[in-house]
């Protein structure tokens, strides 16, 4: 095939000998199989964010960090330096989520490079010389759903653990080899304990888990492991090897927020209603209703 022109950079370091096939392309990469020696490699090349469908939201950009005041200034802004950062930022975050869950023990694609925005990384395979499939596109018994959901609930812990959150995690960005789960697609992981958004992607990430896994075995569909594993993080109590029930029960003084703001409505509701039925009663006798204001003339 031609090679791309993003990956003519590499041929020629000799990071890569040759370009087999595009593998995918997705809302923020297009993804080619590679060969290195003898290897067969992936070659992530991101998309420029003008030809990019995933956005980077600002919640996802929170807690990241950057080089200098300069860099946070311009990013603000939105300059052609700013916007140009802002994207350096972005694909290195993946790069960096990688690394830090491989030293962690993360079932992830191991990373060997990153060069002019693209991420040469392991291939995940099938076992018969093919690329893995997508969780989505595999049949499951009830038996395998329990067993890969209990994976991946330990490997979001261990993600946690190491202080980071997937934020997209979906049964679309996990591949499934002959050893299990491989989770993959991380450039919107976000910092755990840097971001205000951190708890409600995580509970999203395994909510995202229960209900695929849950149409195999309905029972996971009830689970809340997202607040229990976050309550013990919040403690400094998590580790990788943290036993969990999927069960939270909520402490008895938590404040159930969308009940007290559906009282605070209805008791407003109910004065209004008391204040019209005083000012009808005390209006006089055959008193005409006053000309509204368009009619007037």
């Amino acid at each position: 095939m031609k090679t791309p022109k993003r990956l003519e950079p590499l041929l020629e370091d000799g990071l890569i000998d040759e370009v087999i096939r595009p593998l995918m392309s997705g809302k923020e990469a297009s993804v080619y199989v590679v060969r290195c020696g003898s290897e067969l490699r992936c070659a992530k090349v991101y998309k420029e964010a003008n030809k990019r469908g995933f956005r980077q939201a600002a919640e996802y950009q929170e807690g990241r960090k950057v080089r200098n005041s300069r860099d946070a200034r311009a990013m603000a802004k939105g300059s052609k330096y700013g916007r140009r950062e802002r994207e350096e930022t972005w694909q290195n975050a993946e790069v960096s989520a990688l690394f830090r869950l491989a030293n962690a023990g993360v079932r992830v694609p191991k990373p060997y490079d990153f060069l002019d925005g693209v991420l040469l990384m392991e291939m995940i395979g099938d076992g018969e010389g093919d690329a893995a499939p997508r969780l989505n596109d595999v049949d499951l018994t009830p038996e395998d759903a329990r067993e890969f959901h209990a994976f991946m609930i330990g490997e979001i812990v261990k993600m946690l653990c190491a202080g980071l959150v997937h934020g997209d995690l979906s049964e679309f960005n996990v591949l499934l080899d002959p050893q299990g789960p491989v989770i993959i697609d991380l450039p919107q992981a976000v910092d755990a304990a840097g971001n205000n958004h951190a708890f409600r992607m995580l509970e999203r990430d395994v909510g995202n888990m229960a209900a695929y896994f849950g149409q195999f075995a309905p029972e996971l569909l009830y689970t809340r492991y997202a607040k229990e594993m976050w309550a013990l993080y919040e403690d400094g109590k998590l580790t990788p090897d943290s036993p969990l029930t999927g069960e939270f029960a909520e402490p008895e003084d938590a404040a159930d927020l969308d009940a007290v703001m559906r009282e605070i409505r209805a008791a407003l509701a109910d004065e209004a209603r008391r204040q019209a039925a005083r000012a009808e009663a005390d209006a006089p006798a055959g008193q005409e209703e006053p000309t509204p204001p368009w009619l007037q003339h």
